[in-house]
Formats: structure tokens, sequence, C-alpha cells
């Protein structure tokens, strides 16, 4: 009973600091810049395998950015990196890099599954280290709401991993929707059809009972669980990219890819937090409750309705989300094609026309012919990870920081809890973080941590 005590109120504290931190007073001033009298950043990186692995070699690229500690749970990823960085030092535990770093470095990217992003972003900021986080942000509504305050309260430079946001294809797609050229928004198709992603990173599961081993003596079993519950390990099933099936350590391929293909829209219609959101999900899932207990299904369609502003057509806007089995309606992909309809992409309907927004190419307009003299604002790309560096320095404010980019994450990550309850129409109450309609959805907003974390 102590244990289920501890975890209850660990989770209604976060809860508690989670509807605070709307009702807050936002306070922008003007950000910390990095305090090394060199005026070069210095840089931890924490995770430098899978993802982390080319995180590691963009910011290793800046002229200005010195890579002084490295940390990851798994030695080989570790033995790789320092290989190219023999000076610098290296750990296992984030926990121990930050008591032996703290005043050694600026900044730290944090490259890791998703379920430990919060507890080390937080870690970072209330130590007053500019942050770059993996998409998403966290595991968690509440976790967001919370890094999105404390961030912002530290006047700390964040930026949240979406990369795509900085290439000329999305910051072109944001400044057409803020142009009106489309008219009036009426609604809003996004996916990701990736080909092979379901194969490769959507195991329909339940977990293994067989295969059980040993953690090899390279990898730091319990580091890598982290907050999540322990579990046994097994070869090739979490380690290393495959940790996105589960629902103890992903966020499904929504939670994944959503932050990517939302964040242009999301920006060139200046969104806010939804008002409902419904999610329907492949039937074998829906029918198995061992799948549902442990993995996110293989095909989502999430539907979000926004509040309207001067943007939109009406007081309400419908954003819907297609990935796996399920696909933007036949008539929406016609205004493209429907036979090379890009499988990653987001498509705006606006009274006037609409916009095309391909993922890592340029938007559309559309019909075309209509668009043909229009001159695109096209907006030059740049490197996200140095973007963020620079403002570290004292440059202009990053594209993705979490006081543009945590809101999104949360509609993003209320498409998954969507998922997990699914054709129930879930009512949002932003403010006091509740589903008032339906209140056995209200659990998936913040998990309990293991004990200890």
């Amino acid at each position: 009973m102590k244990n289920k005590n501890q975890f209850d109120s660990r989770r209604h504290f976060l809860l508690k600091a989670a509807t605070a931190a709307l009702a807050a007073p936002v306070l922008l001033g003007q950000p910390l810049k990095a305090a090394s009298a060199s005026g070069r950043l210095q840089h931890a990186c924490i995770g430098v395998g899978g993802m982390g692995w080319g995180d590691f070699n963009q910011f290793k690229k800046h002229a200005n950015v010195d890579i002084v500690a490295l940390c990851d749970v798994d030695e080989k990823n570790l033995k790789r990196a320092s290989e190219l960085l023999p000076h610098a030092r290296t750990y296992t535990d984030w926990r121990e890099m930050f008591k032996q770093e703290s005043d050694k470095i600026d900044s730290v990217n944090v490259s890791v599954p998703d379920h430990n992003h919060f507890v080390i972003a937080i870690e970072a900021i209330r130590r007053r280290k500019h942050v770059y986080c993996q998409k998403p942000m966290c595991h968690d509504v509440a976790e967001v709401r919370i890094l999105t305050l404390e961030a912002t309260k530290a006047r700390v430079i964040t930026q949240l991993g979406t990369q795509v946001a900085s290439t000329a294809g999305d910051r072109t797609g944001v400044e057409i929707l803020k142009s009106g050229i489309i008219g009036k928004v009426k609604h809003a198709y996004l996916c990701s059809n990736r080909p092979g992603a379901v194969a490769k990173y959507r195991h329909v599961g339940p977990r293994p009972t067989e295969g059980i081993e040993n953690p090899p003596s390279h990898l730091h079993w319990e580091n890598w669980i982290g907050t999540a519950p322990m579990r046994p390990y097994v070869p090739n099933i979490y380690h290393q990219a495959i940790w996105r099936t589960w629902q103890d350590f992903g966020t499904g391929w929504s939670g994944d890819i959503g932050c990517h293909i939302f964040d242009a829209v999301w920006k060139g219609l200046g969104m806010k937090n939804p008002i409902s959101v419904v999610a329907e999900v492949q039937q074998s899932w829906q029918e198995s409750p061992e799948r549902r207990a442990d993995t996110w299904p293989q095909g989502n369609h999430i539907t979000w309705t926004f509040p309207g502003n001067e943007k939109t057509a009406s007081d309400k806007l419908t954003v819907e989300w297609f990935d796996g089995e399920f696909y933007p309606p036949k008539e929406i992909r016609a205004l493209f094609s429907e036979t090379d309809y890009p499988a990653e992409s987001a498509m705006i309907i606006g009274t006037e026309g609409a916009l095309l927004i391909p993922h890592q190419k340029m938007p559309v307009l559309l019909p075309e012919a209509k668009f043909k003299s229009y001159q695109q604002p096209v907006k030059p790309d740049r490197n996200h990870y140095h973007h963020f560096v620079d403002a570290c320095l004292g440059g202009e404010k990053t594209e993705s920081h979490f006081a543009q980019s945590g809101p999104m994450t949360e509609a993003v990550l209320l498409g998954t809890v969507a998922i997990r309850v699914p054709d129930q129409l879930l009512v949002w109450d932003a403010k006091k973080m509740k589903f008032p309609n339906y209140p056995e959805a209200n659990k998936y907003i913040q998990r309990k941590y293991r004990k200890g974390w």
C-alpha cells in the first residue's frame, strides 16, 4: 500500500502542477544566454544511439559547440561516439552526468525513448540548462504541460526535435497559410502512411513470453527502463528502435510522426487547444484485450475539433489524422493525385483553394492552374540543430521553442489518449486538464512512474 500511495501522490502532484500551468501568467523575459566566456556552447548529448546518433553528429558539426559529455545506457553507443570525441566524458546514467557536469555544461539534447523525456528535460531546465528534446516532447499530456511552463519560467532556450519544421517546405507552407491565399480554412487532413513503417516499427504484440534473456553486459537495462514498469529483456524487441510499439515506452505512430506533420498547420493557422478528440483504430487491435493493454494499433484515424479563429471558415475547425490502414478520403487525394498522393503530408482545404504540404518537400497550391502565377514566399532551409545552438549563444528565437511546440504536442498526445478509448468522443477541458464527459479516460493524461522515479 505504501508503494501505491507513493505512486498516487506523485501522479497527483504532476496533475496538480500541470493544471496550474495553464492558468499561471507566462512572463516572457529575455532568454538566458549560454554562460561560456569563450562564446562557445558547452554541450552534453544524452542518448547517442538511433536518432541520438544523428543528433550527436549534427551538434558536433557546429563550429561553436564543444561536446564535453556523452551519456547513453548502451556502452556500445557510447564507445562509437567517444571514438569521434575521445575527450568527452562518458556516463551511462544521466542523473550521475548532471551531478558531475552541472557546472560544466550550458545545454543538453535529450534523444532517448519517449518515456524518459520528461524526467531528463525537467532536470536540465531546473538546472538552467538549454534543452533540445526529441519529439514528442514527452510521453504524457501532463508532462508536456509542466515542461512547457517550467521552460518558460526558467527562460532557457528550447527546441523540439521537429527538424523538418526548419526546412524550406514547412517554413514556406507556414507563410502561405498566414497569407490567406487559400481563403478561410474549412478542414485539414494529415497523414503518415510511410511504406514499410508498419512492419518495421509497429509490431502486433503482445509482449513476448519466450526468448527472455539477461540484458547484455553493455546495456544498463535498469536505466533504459527508467520511469516505466520493469519488464524482462528480450533481444530486438525493445532496444533500440522497436520500443515505439509499446505503450509503456512510446506514443505510437501518431505520437512519433504527428508533431512533424502537424507543425506547419499549427503555426500557419495559429491554433490553440482542441475542444474534443475521437479516434477510430485498427479493428483487430480493438478486439484484442491483450494488445490493447500493451501495444499501439497499427492503424489510426484521429479527429480533433479546434476552436476557429480569423483564419477559419467557421467557429470550429476539424483536423483529421490517418496512418496505417487509414487514408485521407479519395476525393481529397484526388485534388492532387489519388495515385501519387504524398504518403506523409498535410492537405488544408480553404474557401478559395487548397494547400498540400508534403513531408520534406515544397508545398503545392491547388488547383495548380488557379495559382500558376502566384509567387510563393519561399523561405530558405536552415539547420534545426544549429539554429538552437545559435539561439543559446544569443541568436534569434528557435523555430520550435516549447512555448509554441508544447501546446501542439499536447494536442497530438490527446490523440493517443483517444486511441486507447476508441470511438468515444472525448470533450477536452484544457484548463482543468480533464475529459468531463468521459472521466475513465483521465487516467491516460498522466501515467504512474516506477518506484524511485
